[in-house]
């Protein structure tokens, strides 16, 4: 998978300032800085920052727009299985897993490498699930308006298996339905069916 380039990775004041928070930080959580495994903790932790939250500088229209298709073709495309990453805007841990994207092409198709693309511009960001499912389908929905998106995202979060509630084989599951996904049970249950044959083991 093409990986997205953040456009502030080239802005060193940004670095900079990120690593003198870290350093700053540390001594708060009663540690050295300056000890041998620490020294270099504030470069890397403004490196991971910045590149896990490159989608805030993605090119979202730009990413569709190179590859946008008119093909003659009504039946539903989909995309299991795309990983993605992100950060959970409560508490700035990971959450990660797994979208299952559909359509159903009415004038115009998008080229399949997009769809991951489009997946990790909204994941690089401070997140929740929920929004992040909803922004791809409606990303396509505008792009290329099909008869309908179907979106389901499956994640574990660390904020949730590594803290609080401690439940370690947790799964979250969220969904997002447009156009004839939402309204005919038909499609949907065709790309549920779909979906749940992958989760299955199929």
């Amino acid at each position: 998978m093409k990986l997205i380039k953040s456009k502030r990775a080239e802005a060193p004041e940004i670095e900079t300032r990120l690593e003198e928070l870290v350093r700053e930080m540390l001594p708060l959580l009663v540690e050295d800085p300056n000890r041998e495994g620490l020294q270099r903790t504030p470069q890397r932790v403004a490196k991971a920052l910045q590149f896990l939250t490159s989608g805030y500088t993605a090119d979202v229209p730009k990413i569709v727009n190179q590859a946008l298709y008119t093909v003659k073709y009504d039946e539903m495309v989909i995309v299991k299985d795309i990983e993605f990453f992100s950060l959970c805007e409560h508490h700035l841990l990971p959450f990660f897993g797994k979208m299952h994207v559909a359509y159903l092409p009415k004038d115009k198709v998008l080229g399949l490498s997009k769809l991951p693309r489009i997946v990790d511009a909204f994941a690089r960001r401070l997140q929740i699930q929920e929004r992040l499912t909803q922004q791809v389908a409606q990303t396509i929905q505008d792009a290329i308006e099909p008869q309908g998106v179907g979106v389901i995202a499956e994640a574990r979060h660390l904020c949730m298996m590594m803290r609080g509630v401690e439940k370690q084989h947790s799964g979250a599951v969220t969904s997002a339905m447009l156009g004839a996904f939402r309204d005919c049970k038909e499609t949907r249950d065709e790309f549920l069916s779909l979906v749940n044959h992958r989760m299955n083991g199929g």
